[in-house]
């Protein structure tokens, strides 16, 4: 991109989300979109999608995901036909349950355990790919952190994150989902955040 970050946060003011996206994809070179499928993400899949449908989705997969999350993961990949890069911790469940478990944020573990399903996969996905631009659903008000951003932004790598709900509500959303019959699932669970306004790693 040609513009600053303040530049395209400034141009952008008054589009629509899919002039946002449809902007923001016609000047970059590899973008991707990241998901977790949890509550709303159907909503950034399906409007980067709709603009080009073959972007990668990378998923990064914790292993800890609710049985909810994994059927209402499995539909949008069909229905949506997204192109799917899936990426798992190196160590199995199984194994990390005998020799670890869940550690409690107080708990020295919890930054290993954290580092292991989480960050390790994203890194990994992030380095095999190369963007220059990351679609993400940040919202406002989600935490400090993510209020202290805008609907673009850049990351300590110097890739471009752009949110094109970042001014969304929930129930701007919901209007959203209404509006093109999309479903939600609210059933999820992240082993790392335990509590829900705390950032999970990857957007610092």
């Amino acid at each position: 991109m040609n513009k600053t970050i303040e530049e395209i946060n400034e141009f952008l003011i008054g589009k629509t989300t899919e002039e946002i996206i449809s902007y923001v994809i016609g000047n970059s070179r590899n973008p991707v979109i990241t998901t977790n499928f949890r509550p709303y993400e159907v909503a950034i899949l399906h409007a980067v999608t709709t603009v080009k449908p073959d972007i990668n989705v990378i998923w990064c997969d914790t292993g800890y995901n609710t049985p909810d999350t994994y059927r209402h993961a499995d539909y949008l990949i069909n229905r949506l036909n997204l192109n799917i890069k899936l990426y798992v911790p190196k160590q199995t469940v199984g194994y990390r349950n005998i020799v670890m478990g869940i550690p409690d944020i107080s708990d020295p573990n919890h930054k290993l355990f954290t580092q292991q399903v989480k960050l390790e996969p994203f890194t990994r996905a992030m380095q095999e790919h190369q963007p220059d631009v990351w679609f993400t659903n940040l919202r406002k008000g989600q935490t400090a952190f993510r209020d202290s951003i805008d609907m673009v932004s850049q990351d300590a790598n110097g890739i471009v994150k752009v949110s094109p709900f970042y001014n969304f509500s929930d129930e701007d959303l919901d209007t959203y989902l209404n509006l093109h019959n999309l479903p939600n699932e609210h059933i999820y669970y992240d082993p790392t955040k335990v509590l829900e306004n705390r950032e999970c790693g990857l957007h610092k």
